[in-house]
Order: structure tokens, then sequence, then C-alpha cells
């Protein structure tokens, strides 16, 4: 089971403005770089080679954001897969989510799965979306 991280910035960028997860595109991106909670954008962190079915930028998920009481949760709605075609997948170990409407592609929240993973040709990877992926209370 990947254990879900919460990037320091993305309280700090709620109160800026920086979300609105109403019409923003959030994407998810693969990185064997540890992310560390103090990263801000996308651009502190170096994401996997593109190819072999996996695109620079990651992939969209559809997200609602909703509260209840003190609690807002920022929740995917579907799952996200890769396909590994013509050959693997880079080697990853993070899935990290951001929000690619920002200027800045500010950063929200990592999933670390532990060790590398290899998607070799033909197999899929799918990134548990359909989750709570960040949350402020």
């Amino acid at each position: 089971m990947a254990s879900f991280n919460k990037f320091n910035t993305f309280i700090g960028d709620m109160g800026k403005e920086q979300h609105n997860f109403s019409s923003d595109t959030v994407k998810l991106f693969l990185t064997n770089q540890l992310p560390v909670a103090t990263n801000t954008i996308k651009a502190n962190i170096t994401e996997i080679a593109a190819g072999n079915g996996y695109t620079t930028g990651g992939i969209t998920v559809p997200v609602t954001w909703t509260n209840s009481g003190t609690l807002w949760t920022l929740a995917g709605t579907s799952n996200s897969i890769w396909t590994a075609s013509g050959g693997s997948i880079a080697a990853f170990r993070y899935v990290v989510l951001y929000n690619d409407t920002s200027a800045s592609d500010s950063l929200i929240s990592w999933y670390d799965y532990g060790s590398a993973v290899t998607v070799a040709d033909g197999e899929t990877f799918t990134a548990n979306s359909n989750a709570t992926l960040a949350t402020i209370q």
C-alpha cells in the first residue's frame, strides 16, 4: 500500500487562491526522485522520461472538493492508469499530484510506493486516485 504525504505549500496555496478545484486541471506524474514536504512546484521534482506509454506532465485526474464540518477533502473520481507499450515505462517510486492550471504547477501531495516500480511492456499501473488526494482541517 502506498503511503500518502501532503506538501506543506498546499495549505498556503489555498489561502493565496492558487487552486480552484471546480475548474483547474489536476494531474499525477511519476518520479523516482524523493519528494520532500517543502517542495513547492513541479519543477522542484524530476519527472521520469516520457515514452512507452508515459507522457510528460502525467495524467489528468478528475477531482471533487468537498467538506464535512471542519474537514475539506480533495478526492479523485476515477483511478489513473498507465499502460506500457513498445517497452517498459521508466522505473519510479513516487506518484505526485499537482495543479497544472496554476502558473507555477503548484504541488499538492504525493504517494510513496516503498520501492521502485517498473511497468513492463503490455502491463498497466493503476494509481488509486479514486480516493482522498489531500485534506485540510
